[in-house]
Protein backbone atom coordinates (compact mmCIF):
# COMPACT_ATOMS: atom_id res chain seq x y z
CA UNK A 1 0.00 0.00 0.00
CA UNK A 2 1.62 3.03 -0.91
CA UNK A 3 2.52 5.89 1.69
CA UNK A 4 3.06 9.10 2.71
CA UNK A 5 6.56 10.33 3.04
CA UNK A 6 5.37 12.74 5.86
CA UNK A 7 8.63 12.08 7.97
CA UNK A 8 10.40 12.76 5.05
CA UNK A 9 11.55 16.23 3.03
CA UNK A 10 9.13 16.98 0.76
CA UNK A 11 10.09 16.85 -2.61
CA UNK A 12 8.12 18.51 -5.81
CA UNK A 13 8.17 17.94 -9.42
CA UNK A 14 5.79 20.25 -10.74
CA UNK A 15 2.60 20.04 -8.89
CA UNK A 16 2.99 16.66 -7.26
CA UNK A 17 5.13 15.44 -4.53
CA UNK A 18 6.29 12.33 -2.36
CA UNK A 19 3.90 13.31 -0.28
CA UNK A 20 0.77 12.43 -1.85
CA UNK A 21 0.02 9.00 -2.16
CA UNK A 22 -0.53 8.53 -5.84
CA UNK A 23 -1.93 5.97 -8.49
CA UNK A 24 -1.61 6.45 -12.28
CA UNK A 25 -3.11 4.61 -14.89
CA UNK A 26 -3.33 3.96 -18.38
CA UNK A 27 0.77 3.96 -18.88
CA UNK A 28 2.03 3.81 -21.66
CA UNK A 29 5.73 2.87 -21.82
CA UNK A 30 5.85 3.83 -17.61
CA UNK A 31 8.38 6.81 -18.35
CA UNK A 32 5.97 9.09 -16.67
CA UNK A 33 5.93 7.33 -13.00
CA UNK A 34 9.76 6.63 -13.63
CA UNK A 35 10.44 10.61 -13.93
CA UNK A 36 8.07 11.30 -10.78
CA UNK A 37 9.63 8.54 -9.05
CA UNK A 38 13.42 9.40 -10.09
CA UNK A 39 12.60 13.29 -8.65
CA UNK A 40 11.42 11.66 -5.23
CA UNK A 41 13.82 9.30 -4.70
CA UNK A 42 12.09 6.73 -3.49
CA UNK A 43 8.42 5.43 -5.05
CA UNK A 44 6.99 3.66 -2.21
CA UNK A 45 3.84 6.57 -2.28
CA UNK A 46 3.48 5.65 -5.52
CA UNK A 47 1.07 2.98 -7.87
CA UNK A 48 1.67 2.49 -11.17
CA UNK A 49 -0.27 0.53 -13.48
CA UNK A 50 -1.40 -0.06 -16.84
CA UNK A 51 -3.84 -1.44 -18.99
CA UNK A 52 -1.56 -3.89 -20.71
CA UNK A 53 -0.80 -6.93 -19.29
CA UNK A 54 3.38 -7.42 -18.84
CA UNK A 55 3.50 -9.66 -21.70
CA UNK A 56 2.09 -7.34 -24.05
CA UNK A 57 3.93 -4.59 -22.63
CA UNK A 58 7.32 -5.81 -23.75
CA UNK A 59 6.23 -6.09 -27.27
CA UNK A 60 3.95 -3.13 -27.67
CA UNK A 61 6.39 -0.63 -25.30
CA UNK A 62 9.46 -2.51 -25.23
CA UNK A 63 10.37 0.72 -23.80
CA UNK A 64 9.09 0.01 -20.93
CA UNK A 65 11.41 -2.45 -19.20
CA UNK A 66 14.13 -0.18 -18.23
CA UNK A 67 11.54 2.31 -16.25
CA UNK A 68 9.84 -0.70 -14.67
CA UNK A 69 13.24 -1.92 -13.39
CA UNK A 70 13.64 2.10 -11.77
CA UNK A 71 10.08 1.78 -10.62
CA UNK A 72 10.94 -1.20 -8.27
CA UNK A 73 14.38 -0.53 -7.17
CA UNK A 74 12.38 2.71 -5.93
CA UNK A 75 9.73 0.39 -3.96
CA UNK A 76 6.85 1.08 -6.23
CA UNK A 77 4.12 -1.12 -6.52
CA UNK A 78 3.93 -2.05 -10.25
CA UNK A 79 -0.07 -3.96 -11.39
CA UNK A 80 -0.75 -4.87 -14.89
CA UNK A 81 -4.37 -5.23 -16.55
CA UNK A 82 -6.13 -2.35 -14.75
CA UNK A 83 -8.74 -1.46 -16.67
CA UNK A 84 -10.85 2.05 -15.49
CA UNK A 85 -13.63 0.66 -16.37
CA UNK A 86 -13.95 -1.51 -13.19
CA UNK A 87 -10.64 -0.10 -11.23
CA UNK A 88 -12.80 0.16 -7.93
CA UNK A 89 -13.31 -3.05 -7.54
CA UNK A 90 -9.42 -4.83 -8.37
CA UNK A 91 -8.69 -6.93 -5.71
CA UNK A 92 -5.16 -5.27 -4.81
CA UNK A 93 -6.83 -1.00 -5.49
CA UNK A 94 -10.19 -1.54 -3.88
CA UNK A 95 -8.34 -1.40 -0.34
CA UNK A 96 -6.76 1.65 -1.06
CA UNK A 97 -7.51 5.52 -0.88
CA UNK A 98 -4.97 8.31 -2.56
CA UNK A 99 -4.42 11.74 -2.68
CA UNK A 100 -4.13 11.78 -6.28
CA UNK A 101 -5.24 9.48 -9.23
CA UNK A 102 -3.39 10.76 -12.61
CA UNK A 103 -4.41 9.58 -16.37
CA UNK A 104 -2.41 11.28 -18.94
CA UNK A 105 -3.62 11.27 -22.65
CA UNK A 106 -6.13 8.70 -22.08
CA UNK A 107 -7.49 6.84 -25.61
CA UNK A 108 -10.44 4.40 -26.46
CA UNK A 109 -8.13 3.00 -29.24
CA UNK A 110 -7.99 3.29 -32.52
CA UNK A 111 -11.04 1.55 -35.00
CA UNK A 112 -10.12 1.66 -38.65
CA UNK A 113 -11.52 3.70 -40.92
CA UNK A 114 -12.74 5.66 -38.41
CA UNK A 115 -10.66 9.45 -37.63
CA UNK A 116 -10.70 11.21 -34.49
CA UNK A 117 -13.31 13.62 -35.42
CA UNK A 118 -15.71 11.26 -36.15
CA UNK A 119 -18.54 10.80 -33.76
CA UNK A 120 -18.60 7.54 -32.97
CA UNK A 121 -14.79 7.26 -31.75
CA UNK A 122 -15.82 10.63 -29.65
CA UNK A 123 -18.38 8.79 -28.04
CA UNK A 124 -15.55 5.61 -27.07
CA UNK A 125 -13.22 8.60 -25.82
CA UNK A 126 -16.38 10.39 -23.05
CA UNK A 127 -17.06 6.72 -21.94
CA UNK A 128 -13.75 6.29 -21.39
CA UNK A 129 -13.45 9.37 -19.43
CA UNK A 130 -16.58 9.11 -17.81
CA UNK A 131 -15.16 5.54 -16.38
CA UNK A 132 -12.27 7.21 -15.62
CA UNK A 133 -14.16 9.82 -13.06
CA UNK A 134 -16.71 7.83 -11.59
CA UNK A 135 -14.80 5.26 -10.28
CA UNK A 136 -11.60 7.43 -9.74
CA UNK A 137 -13.69 9.46 -7.47
CA UNK A 138 -14.62 6.42 -5.06
CA UNK A 139 -10.83 5.50 -4.46
CA UNK A 140 -10.01 9.07 -3.32
CA UNK A 141 -8.48 10.31 0.43
CA UNK A 142 -10.41 13.51 2.16
CA UNK A 143 -9.26 16.23 -0.48
CA UNK A 144 -8.27 14.00 -3.24
CA UNK A 145 -7.45 14.80 -6.76
CA UNK A 146 -8.23 13.09 -9.85
CA UNK A 147 -5.95 14.55 -12.67
CA UNK A 148 -6.85 14.07 -16.23
CA UNK A 149 -4.28 15.44 -19.20
CA UNK A 150 -5.88 16.26 -22.70
CA UNK A 151 -5.17 17.95 -25.74
CA UNK A 152 -7.56 21.20 -25.61
CA UNK A 153 -7.43 21.37 -29.24
CA UNK A 154 -10.22 20.16 -31.94
CA UNK A 155 -11.36 17.49 -32.24
CA UNK A 156 -10.10 16.29 -28.35
CA UNK A 157 -11.81 19.50 -27.03
CA UNK A 158 -15.19 17.79 -28.00
CA UNK A 159 -14.62 14.78 -25.37
CA UNK A 160 -16.33 17.55 -22.51
CA UNK A 161 -14.29 16.55 -20.06
CA UNK A 162 -15.80 19.38 -17.76
CA UNK A 163 -19.25 18.37 -18.67
CA UNK A 164 -18.20 14.46 -17.72
CA UNK A 165 -17.21 15.45 -14.69
CA UNK A 166 -19.88 18.35 -13.82
CA UNK A 167 -22.32 15.47 -13.96
CA UNK A 168 -20.57 12.95 -11.50
CA UNK A 169 -20.27 15.52 -8.52
CA UNK A 170 -16.67 16.64 -9.40
CA UNK A 171 -15.30 20.18 -9.87
CA UNK A 172 -12.39 21.94 -11.70
CA UNK A 173 -9.63 23.01 -9.27
CA UNK A 174 -7.47 23.80 -11.76
CA UNK A 175 -6.71 23.79 -15.45
CA UNK A 176 -2.70 24.44 -15.87
CA UNK A 177 -0.76 23.66 -19.02
CA UNK A 178 1.21 20.43 -19.65
CA UNK A 179 4.25 21.41 -20.44
CA UNK A 180 6.46 18.03 -21.87
CA UNK A 181 10.11 19.35 -20.20
CA UNK A 182 8.31 19.45 -16.67
CA UNK A 183 9.21 15.80 -16.74
CA UNK A 184 12.38 14.78 -17.63
CA UNK A 185 12.33 11.48 -19.54
CA UNK A 186 8.28 11.44 -20.19
CA UNK A 187 7.45 10.02 -23.82
CA UNK A 188 4.10 10.02 -24.77
CA UNK A 189 3.00 6.84 -26.77
CA UNK A 190 0.41 6.12 -28.64
CA UNK A 191 -0.57 3.10 -27.62
CA UNK A 192 -2.93 1.45 -30.06
CA UNK A 193 -1.61 0.06 -33.55
CA UNK A 194 1.56 -0.67 -35.10
CA UNK A 195 3.04 2.11 -34.02
CA UNK A 196 1.98 1.78 -30.00
CA UNK A 197 5.37 2.81 -29.36
CA UNK A 198 6.06 6.06 -31.21
CA UNK A 199 5.04 9.73 -30.10
CA UNK A 200 2.13 11.64 -31.54
CA UNK A 201 2.29 15.24 -31.40
CA UNK A 202 1.30 17.55 -28.49
CA UNK A 203 -0.40 20.77 -29.10
CA UNK A 204 -2.18 22.63 -26.53
CA UNK A 205 -2.28 20.01 -23.72
CA UNK A 206 -3.65 20.77 -20.04
CA UNK A 207 -3.89 18.83 -16.70
CA UNK A 208 -7.30 19.15 -15.45
CA UNK A 209 -7.99 18.76 -11.88
CA UNK A 210 -10.92 17.51 -10.07
CA UNK A 211 -11.91 17.07 -7.00
CA UNK A 212 -15.04 16.25 -4.82
CA UNK A 213 -17.93 18.77 -4.39
CA UNK A 214 -18.57 19.77 -0.81
CA UNK A 215 -22.17 19.16 -0.21
CA UNK A 216 -24.40 22.12 1.35
CA UNK A 217 -24.00 20.76 4.39
CA UNK A 218 -20.48 20.70 4.76
CA UNK A 219 -20.42 24.77 3.61
CA UNK A 220 -22.82 25.71 6.44
CA UNK A 221 -20.88 23.39 9.19
CA UNK A 222 -17.67 25.71 8.98
CA UNK A 223 -20.00 28.97 9.14
CA UNK A 224 -21.51 28.21 12.55
CA UNK A 225 -23.95 30.76 13.88
CA UNK A 226 -22.21 33.65 12.33
CA UNK A 227 -24.79 35.16 10.52
CA UNK A 228 -21.93 37.13 7.54
CA UNK A 229 -20.53 33.50 7.31
CA UNK A 230 -23.65 31.86 6.27
CA UNK A 231 -24.29 34.99 3.83
CA UNK A 232 -21.19 34.17 2.66
CA UNK A 233 -21.61 30.86 1.99
CA UNK A 234 -25.24 31.35 0.18
CA UNK A 235 -23.61 33.30 -2.15
CA UNK A 236 -20.76 30.87 -3.20
CA UNK A 237 -23.11 28.28 -3.42
CA UNK A 238 -25.60 30.28 -5.63
CA UNK A 239 -22.63 31.61 -8.14
CA UNK A 240 -21.78 27.54 -8.10
CA UNK A 241 -24.61 26.75 -8.95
Amino acid sequence: MPQKNSDKKVKWISHYTNNQRILLVGEGDFSFSDCLARAFGSATNMVASSLDSERTLKTKHWTSQAHLQSLWSRGCLVLHGVNVHDMDRHPTLSQMKFDVIIFNFPHAGHYPPLCEQDTKLIERHRKLLEAFLKNGREMLGEGGEVHITLRDDHPYNQWNVMGLADKLGLVLKEKVEFLQQDFPGYHNKRGGGVKSNKKFPLKECFTFKFCLAKSPANQFSKVGNDPSGIVAALDKLHFSS
